[in-house]
């Protein structure tokens, strides 16, 4: 097993990448803290977790706030003694994230606070531990509008994902001196309940994003658990300021 005798954070693990990271890196051998703003969802992922031979601790947590985040890293080191990996999984994508000239102000705080907030909140309360035993990854989930336009703006978001990039390259220069890796996953369009219920419903806005793809689907939740694997495991352990981009192609497709 790739991450035996790890232990990992994985926030926004209730439902979507998360709770299918979580599964995985369980199965991989990592106790696994279950961090989600949706209590009943975490206990439902740690249940699953737990039915497939794993061990999981569910903690309710908002992410944007500070005594939250750092009760989730105090929550794995109470539990399991340690901390491994912290993999920075959770966002938001309201619905009212258009460009900047009609996104409401309040729709974009609130992305602020959970995708970057989240983020150094997260790495604040993780890195200390991690410096102490000189050994660590942090995954930070970037996407793909990071590092190109969208003529379809979801201008809060994509501005969160970009800071998250910018923080990601800042931390692995500081701190991989110390023994602490740190990388971003860049996704592209993923089978999330969230983004399926939305082109569910939106047959042209479906249509447009599966003809910009090269391979004329959208990625599956396992594929970017799989790079995230990867990158928690010891096979990583040179892996340190990277921007993997798992998109299908889209991000170098010119048509």
């Amino acid at each position: 097993m790739r991450l035996e005798g790890k232990v990992s954070v994985i926030t926004g693990a209730g439902s979507g990448m998360g709770r299918v990271a979580a599964l995985r890196f369980a199965a991989e051998g990592s106790r696994v803290v279950v961090a989600d703003n949706h209590g009943e969802a975490a206990e439902e992922t740690v249940r699953q977790v737990r039915a497939a031979g794993g061990d999981a601790t569910a903690i309710r947590v908002d992410v944007s706030i500070e005594g939250d985040a750092k009760a989730m890293i105090d929550t794995a080191i109470d539990h399991y003694g340690k901390l491994d990996v912290l993999y920075n999984n959770a966002g938001i994508m309201p619905e009212d994230d258009h460009s900047v000239v009609d996104t409401p102000v309040e729709a974009w705080d609130q992305v602020m606070a959970v995708n970057v907030r989240g983020v150094y909140l997260a790495c604040k309360y993780a890195i200390p531990h991690m410096v102490e035993r000189h050994s660590g990854s942090i995954i930070n989930v970037s996407s793909f509008v990071a590092i190109l336009g969208c003529s379809v703006p979801q201008d809060a978001y994509t501005a969160s994902k970009g800071a998250v990039l910018a923080l990601t390259r800042s931390l692995a220069v500081q701190f991989a001196p110390r023994g602490v890796r740190t990388n971003a996953i860049l996704p592209g369009p993923v089978e999330t309940p969230l983004l399926m219920d939305w082109l569910l419903k939106d047959e042209a806005a479906k249509k447009l994003r599966l003809a910009r793809n090269p391979t004329g689907r959208f990625g599956k939740a396992e594929e970017v658990a799989a790079l995230a694997v990867y990158l928690a495991s010891d096979e990583s352990a040179w892996t340190n300021g990277a921007s993997l981009v798992i998109d299908g192609g889209i991000s170098v497709n010119y048509f």
